[in-house]
């Protein structure tokens, strides 16, 4: 077996069968941690497959193993026709179409498709469980294009990665995207042959929509980390109260007061002038309910999501002795939570809008409208908040869910689904479009800091700096486009996730969501 350099030396993961955490997830993704199988969950999965032989041996229809699939259920096959079935069933269901995910996701739902088996739920061989660990190592990865789950076993995407365990499909390896087998050859890897049992394991899991899923949450918190120092930024080129900040102490929930804590003690290190009257307006007033709303929203999809790492989804099942039929591959609780988390991204996009509307306006501290610098001849950022509204109508738009739609397929065998892979890839448009918010957002509160002759320090201080390194004061009307799209990429860099995280920790999200450098 030839094994890539980036994880000669890396520290190991055994998975056993149990929950992964978002660390785990990461350093699979990025290749920081070989993957191991327990001995003893490799023993629940011997034990499981003599249950499915025995069946299979007694004559008793096992689904997916010696039947069809489907609508084809009632389609029994003989022994001497299980190879082609199995070999085809893989092929039959490499239909996704469109954008391939990147290669993290491939890896870590490989992952997750072996601890799920090594529950000992499943009745897979432990071979299969060899031969997904041996792409992994290796670093064959499937090519996966991303349409073609409706999210109840995501089949159309785990198909093809079973199909390059068969050395049929398309896969990556040392940074070239080539036929499966010549990939395998190259790896110094075999196809494999599919027993009973393996086919259908390999494609009836939600294994790829968690992996999408975990990969999105995980970027979402880490934007709307970024967010949080965004909008403390604004709030002090817009001068406004630290009270409410100190009130949540007291009157808030365990969240929102950890929030409100972070916002008061990083506004300290400079003396914003205040421009409150009694009250500031409600998008900086209620600047930790949002945000901790929004982050309390992501945590509960989160842990719902790694739940599922740990569990079996497939059909049939292995229990008690018995093969049973099951409706495990209904993913409903992490598509809910993730629709959930999808509502609390909007709060925080309208709670950014609504403070770029403030900055642009001007007024207070005497700010000018658009934020023109006194005596210039310019348009200033006028303009550039409907960019802003556009981004905040497009997380909005989002929103509406569609889990609950109706579907009825395979001939009415089928008739519940979820969507989550759909869900997925419009949870991370949201997160694309909130990054671009901040990023407009830290540009108006730099402007209006400069006209202010403000020198914020802190976290606010490091926002500045930021924003200064990619575009200049505006002093002129001139193109932005390429300033925001680079403040954008500055923002979301794991340069300034360390920096923050070092310079102020919130110490249960950040590792959670395992934010920050990934030993």
């Amino acid at each position: 077996m030839n094994e890539r350099p980036a994880t000669l030396h890396a520290p190991s993961i055994t998975l056993n069968g149990k929950p992964l955490s978002f660390s785990d997830i990461a350093r699979i993704g990025t290749r920081k941690a070989r993957l191991e199988a327990d001995a003893g969950a490799l023993e629940r999965v011997a034990l499981a497959r003599v249950v499915i032989e025995q069946a299979i041996a007694s004559g008793q229809p096992v689904y997916g193993s010696t039947t069809g699939v489907g609508a084809m259920k009632d389609v029994e096959w003989s022994p001497d026709q299980l190879d082609a079935f199995n070999m085809g069933l893989v092929r039959a269901h490499h239909f996704g179409t469109g954008e391939a995910f990147p290669d993290e996701i491939v890896r870590t739902a490989m992952a997750i498709r072996v601890n799920m088996a090594l529950t000992g739920r499943v009745g897979c061989t432990t071979d299969l469980v060899e031969a997904y660990l041996a792409l992994l190592s290796a670093d064959v990865v499937p090519v996966v294009r991303r349409t073609g789950s409706i999210g109840c076993a995501d089949i159309g995407l785990m198909g093809q990665i079973g199909a390059v365990l068969t050395g049929a499909g398309e896969a990556m390896f040392q940074g070239r995207r080539q036929s499966a087998g010549d990939a395998l050859a190259a790896a110094g890897l075999k196809a494999f042959r599919l027993a009973p049992r393996d086919s259908l394991a390999s494609i009836s899991t939600n294994a790829v929509g968690y992996a999408a899923a975990a990969n999105a949450i995980r970027d979402a918190a880490g934007t709307v980390r970024v967010m949080l120092a965004t909008g403390l930024t604004t709030a002090g080129a817009l001068g406004a109260s630290r009270d409410p900040w100190k009130a949540v102490a007291h009157v808030g929930t365990e969240r929102e007061a950890g929030i409100g804590a972070w916002l008061y003690f990083n506004a300290m290190g400079w003396d914003w002038p205040d421009a409150t009257h009694i009250q500031d307006p409600l998008s900086l007033r209620m600047m930790s309910q949002v945000f901790a709303t929004g982050f309390e929203t992501l945590v509960a999809a989160g842990k719902i999501l790694l739940a599922a790492t740990g569990r079996t989804d497939d059909n049939p099942v292995v229990a008690g002795g018995q093969v049973l039929t099951s409706g495990g591959s209904l993913p409903l609780d992490v598509t809910v939570f993730l629709q959930t988390a999808q509502l609390g991204l909007a709060h925080i996009a309208r709670n950014s809008f609504n403070r770029c509307v403030l900055l642009g306006n001007g007024q207070r501290r005497n700010l000018p409208v658009n934020l023109v610098q006194p005596g210039a001849i310019a348009t200033g950022f006028g303009p550039i908040i409907k960019l802003a509204g556009e981004l905040f109508a497009r997380v909005l738009s989002m929103t509406n869910p569609i889990s609950a739609n109706s579907m009825v397929v395979a001939g009415g065998i089928e008739d519940e689904a979820t969507f989550l892979p759909l869900i997925v890839e419009r949870f991370e448009r949201q997160v694309l479009a909130l990054r671009r918010l901040a990023a407009l957002e830290a540009m108006l509160a730099a402007q209006a800091m400069d006209i202010s002759g403000d020198r914020p320090g802190n976290v606010p201080g490091i926002i500045y700096a930021l924003v200064r390194q990619h575009a200049d004061t505006y002093w002129q009307d001139r193109p932005l486009s390429a300033e925001v799209e680079a403040v954008e990429l500055a923002l979301a860099s794991d340069a300034l996730m360390n920096e923050l995280i070092s310079h102020s920790t919130i110490m249960e999200l950040d590792e959670f969501f395992a934010l920050g450098p990934i030993a």
